[in-house]
């Protein structure tokens, strides 16, 4: 097991907007756990949310305050939070995560003296005129970290920072959870249930993520109506994800799979729990992630291909460093309907070995570069990198 920069005596503190779900708040919880592990204290500025009992389990400080808000006013007084806490904490070193709060997080930082690391999670839209200046924030670390290597050239080319201030580390995946010989059966069997899907044989296509539009779930519809009757006859698809309020598009996507005639055989599932997760993927044959814009690295390819899944993703973006064509899965044009078709197609002509055989290389892949260990000591060296 790679082993862990010792940060003993050493307070580190993470500003996030929130502890809900998703890629930020999960990697908050996991650079947690390594720097407790590591000896040190592990700090977090956000308004909190779901995950707070984890964040405390793994022996977290939480320090309540609306990081989430861009109002002008409440980052200033947010600022004022950070310096106090920063004092009075003794603080080594802030890691801001989200535009909003790293806005505060850099001038306390900068006020205290501390050493700033960001992490740009995601290729943020606008890249010009304020729209740009709001996201250069994010650039303002004195160690930028960039979750795949697609990010950081987008980084130097948005931003013109140096690369030699970028450092790329993909988003790691909790091989201990994500292992297919440690889901029970029984899981898998329940997961299918709560999909309406006991004791059926289809194949299930599963698109887990937030119920949102650019996810790609109308785009999976469209893509399955435009499959022959006979090859939609053996298949099941299953837009799983949290709506987070977004009851006007879930709407749409009933209707849309009403007026389709998929009615039978695409299904909006309730929200499934991060512990529930890898029970979903082994319930799934196929793991579909094809998102409109272009993801930063793509959690569920990664996570899906540790349970040993093949995926089919959208041809942008970090999933091209993720999935390996025709090796892992395979890649379809961006938001193009026919193009995800014909992936899923090609999935199929291929049969259950090879996509066996597939999942098994998505497995090795991930354990080879996307483990969680590996995103702990590359984020801990990082901030023994300054420190020193």
């Amino acid at each position: 097991m790679v082993e862990l920069p010792e940060l003993k005596g050493r307070t580190i503190l993470q500003v996030a907007p929130e502890l809900s779900a998703g890629g930020v708040e999960r990697t908050v919880l996991e650079v947690t756990e390594a720097i407790i592990v590591a000896g040190g204290r592990a700090l977090l500025a956000s308004k909190g949310g779901r995950l707070e009992p984890e964040f405390a389990r793994l022996g977290g400080e939480l320090f309540r305050m609306d990081a989430k808000s861009r109002n002008p006013v409440t980052i200033k007084l947010n600022e004022g939070k950070l310096r106090q806490i920063i004092r009075e904490e003794k603080v080594d070193l802030v890691h801001a995560r989200s535009r909003a709060p790293a806005w505060s997080a850099w001038a306390a930082a900068k006020a205290e003296d501390v050493p700033f690391v960001t992490t740009y999670h995601g290729a943020y839209s606008g890249t010009a005129g304020l729209k740009r200046a709001y996201n250069s924030v994010m650039a303002k670390g004195d160690l930028v970290i960039a979750n795949s290597e697609w990010i950081a050239v987008h980084i130097h080319e948005v931003h013109g920072l140096d690369p030699a201030k970028i450092v790329t580390i993909p988003r790691g995946v909790d091989l201990d959870v994500f292992d297919p010989a440690k889901v029970p059966a029984a899981e898998v069997e329940r997961i299918r249930a709560l999909w309406g899907l006991a004791g059926d044989k289809r194949l299930v296509l599963l698109l887990p993520g937030r119920l949102t539009r650019w996810k790609g779930q109308g785009l999976a519809l469209e893509a399955l109506a435009l499959l022959a009757p006979d090859e939609r006859a053996g298949l099941a698809l299953v837009l799983a994800g949290d709506a987070q309020g977004r009851d006007a598009y879930v709407s749409e996507l009933e209707q849309q799979i009403n007026n389709s005639g998929l009615s039978e055989t695409a299904f909006i599932s309730p929200h499934i729990s991060a512990a529930d997760m890898p029970a979903a993927y082994l319930a799934a044959g196929i793991v579909l992630a094809p998102s409109i814009r272009p993801e930063a690295f793509g959690r569920v390819a990664a996570e899906a291909s540790a349970m040993a899944r093949p995926v089919i993703v959208a041809d942008h973006g970090g999933a091209r460093e993720t999935v390996i064509e025709y090796v892992t899965g395979t890649r379809a044009e961006p938001g193009s309907a026919p193009a995800l078709a014909g992936a899923i197609r090609a999935m199929l002509s291929l049969g259950a070995a090879s996509r066996a055989s597939m999942g098994r290389e998505g497995r090795a892949h991930v354990i080879g570069h996307f483990s969680k260990r590996g995103l702990q000591a590359a984020t801990l060296t990082v901030y023994k990198r300054l420190l020193e």
